[in-house]
């Protein structure tokens, strides 16, 4: 006997006030994970700002935490009360905090959208080659004389020019035939070994001053920061990360691989370049100026996907943040920890992200 019209009725009605508290629940659970992440990018802000309060007063002129923030807001407002914090501050402290900050946040958002567009974890601007390359550029300026603009920014013109060279050679990769994102990887790092070659017979025929200035750029360093640097930086860093914000959703669908993206209107090869070369212009913006700061772009991204997940939308900011404030935390440590001689940051960057990138080799083969 079939049931009556009523009881099929009735257990519509109930099926589908059921499928609404399950839709109500995941949209809870939607509003709920957005707050985290957005939460998690204002930590990271909040970390990056303090750091940066606390690295002012690193230094033989002792300068207090709020002291430090009272002097660069009278400075802002032009009522100057001590001249000498307020030279030390903004001649010599503030540019290298402002570089510190804007090279973390680009490599830190650089690497986010590198591994996000091959998909694979060990992606940065530094095992990538831009690095290399980049190192190369400054070791023919520095060591053989050869620029390509004179002046000033020889050095920071035939780093940039150089860096731009491995991203071109992974670019050209991803047009052949059959190409996939660890072949564009393996690309870079052929490159890469390439570069530091070539770098590496430099140095054998340079004589020992010249060899000292090579290996105090090629290390890293926010040494003899200048405002006009950071003002160029910025327009570098802002307008990347904006670029690289305004193509956050498509680069979400490009993780879902390069047929899917293609089955709802998205040309992967067309976004991989374009995300590709604004990559390599922010990066090269970077290094150009501070030199091989290594795994920025290696660690941020990488610790902010475990806490707030793959979505570009807010790992893109996360990384940035979160990279700014590890890099600031990073030269902190490095001009503390055997004060008054001074680590590079470099060399400290390199030992958070040495542990981190074995971790994630281990990772990835348990994986594959």
């Amino acid at each position: 006997m079939s049931e009556s019209s009523d009881r099929i009725i009735e257990r519509s009605v109930n099926a589908w006030m059921a499928d609404d508290i399950h839709y109500k629940d995941d949209e809870v659970d939607y509003h709920k994970n957005t707050i985290k992440k957005l939460t998690f990018i204002i930590i990271c802000s909040a970390l990056a700002f303090l750091s940066a309060g606390y690295a002012i007063t690193v230094g033989d002129y002792h300068v207090g935490i709020w002291d430090s923030y009272v002097v660069v807001f009278q400075h802002l407002i032009n009522s100057i009360q001590d001249d000498t914090a307020d030279y030390i501050i903004w001649r010599w402290r503030l540019p290298r905090i402002c570089t510190g900050l804007l090279a973390g946040a680009g490599l830190g958002a650089a690497g986010a959208v590198m591994q996000s567009i091959l998909r694979n974890p060990l992606a940065d601007p530094y095992t990538t080659g831009i690095s290399s390359g980049a190192s190369f550029g400054a070791t023919l300026v520095i060591g053989l004389g050869f620029t390509i603009v004179g002046g000033t920014y020889s050095i920071v013109v035939g780093a940039f020019v150089f860096s731009l060279i491995p991203m071109s050679v992974i670019m050209l990769v991803s047009k052949m035939k059959g190409a996939s994102p660890t072949t564009m990887i393996m690309a870079g790092i052929a490159v890469m070994y390439i570069f530091n070659a070539m770098t590496t017979m430099i140095k054998l025929w340079v004589d020992p001053d010249t060899l000292s200035a090579i290996f105090a750029w090629s290390v890293g360093t926010l040494d003899g920061a200048t405002w006009p640097q950071v003002y160029t930086m910025t327009v570098f860093v802002i307008a990347g990360l904006f670029l690289l914000l305004l193509a956050s959703r498509k680069l979400n669908v490009l993780s879902t691989g390069d047929e899917s993206s293609r089955s709802i209107g998205v040309n992967a090869n067309r976004l991989r370049i374009f995300c590709l070369l604004i990559v390599s212009l922010l990066s090269a913006g970077v290094v150009s100026f501070t030199g091989l700061i290594g795994f920025i772009g290696l660690v941020s991204p990488h610790i902010s996907r475990l806490i707030i997940g793959s979505d570009n939308r807010f790992l893109i900011p996360a990384s940035a943040a979160f990279g700014a404030a590890l890099l600031i935390t990073a030269d902190v440590v490095g001009r503390t920890i055997i004060a008054p001689a001074v680590i590079q940051v470099g060399v400290i960057t390199a030992f958070i992200g040495g542990p981190m990138f074995l971790y994630l080799i281990i990772k990835q083969k348990k994986a594959l």
